[in-house]
């Protein structure tokens, strides 16, 4: 059976920096554990990486959340310490925006049997990838591990998991 285990916008800014949150910081160990699982099993395992620019407040994203994150080259928009010695010679996806086409093409025609995700923010980023997987590869089972998610909020983070489970993604 092949795997890709998808691991989602973990980078500073969203576990420790300016978007950061105790949730994420919390999964952390659990989402080290998991790609390192997926190693020793011959996953194949990407990333993908929130990218932005100085342009960033001309953006639709930016007029609805005014702060700056992610910034191309910045700490913020690396990958954070705990995972970093697993990514070399990976695929990473770097995506301006919520969720990568690239990645959902790459999963399309990379004949994958099941994908999974997991990573930051459940209810932004995860959620859009899950939906994005889902729709251009219909028949191969989309899963979510939400151990190894955090949402912006608690709450948040259990809408993005109902709506998930709703569109027939598999949440573990």
């Amino acid at each position: 059976m092949k795997k890709i285990l998808v691991v989602i916008d973990m980078q500073n800014d969203f576990v420790t920096g300016s978007l950061g949150t105790k949730e994420a910081c919390g999964i952390v160990e659990k989402v080290r554990k998991k790609i390192e699982s997926g190693i020793k099993e011959g996953q194949e395992i990407v990333f993908t990486r929130d990218t932005h620019d100085e342009t960033y407040y001309d953006t639709q994203e930016g007029h609805f959340l005014p702060v700056k994150h992610c910034l191309k080259g910045s700490d913020g928009w690396e990958l954070i310490p705990e995972i970093r010695s697993l990514v070399s010679g990976r695929k990473v996806f770097d995506k301006p925006t919520f969720g990568s086409i690239g990645l959902a093409e790459y999963i399309r025609t990379g004949r994958f049997d099941e994908v999974e995700l997991i990573g930051v923010c459940t209810d932004i980023c995860v959620v859009s990838n899950a939906l994005l997987v889902k729709t251009y590869v219909p028949e191969i089972p989309v899963l979510v591990d939400s151990s190894c998610c955090a949402g912006v909020t608690p709450e948040s983070h259990d809408s993005a998991i109902s709506t998930m489970k709703m569109c027939q993604i598999i949440v573990k």
